[in-house]
């Protein structure tokens, strides 16, 4: 398995980015996805995820209304496109290749990939 975060930026209070996570490794159209966040001395947070068609989401209430997942599953690829961005979603953003990733949101288990930063300027 393989799983490759990119599109991590500086971006302004206010502003949008899009993240992508290009999977490998597994059959990543029959398999639901997800964001996850991490901020430094903090546990993970469970961000987003995504149905293996793409046809069912959940949002975490903390980014309900400015993010969105997606995923193209021609590309093995699944996106976060963030809006609105606040300060507090500064982060480390790892996609998982399950929509519940429990044993990375308690701890057991690591993110597979080196995931994205992204910085919130005010």
């Amino acid at each position: 398995v393989r799983l490759v975060e990119s599109g991590g930026d500086l971006v302004q209070s206010g502003g949008s980015l899009r993240l992508s996570c290009a999977a490998s490794g597994f059959p990543f159209s029959s398999t639901g996805m997800s964001w996850v966040r991490q901020t430094p001395g903090k546990m993970l947070q469970y961000v987003a995820a995504i149905d293996h068609s793409g046809s069912n989401a959940y949002y975490g209430d903390f980014m309900k209304g400015r993010v969105t997942i997606s995923r193209d599953n021609a590309k093995s690829t699944l996106y976060l496109h963030l809006t609105d961005v606040l300060p507090e979603d500064a982060a480390m953003y790892y996609c998982a290749n399950e929509y519940r990733p429990l044993s990375l949101l308690y701890g057991t288990t690591r993110p597979l990939g080196q995931g994205t930063l992204v910085i919130v300027s005010s």
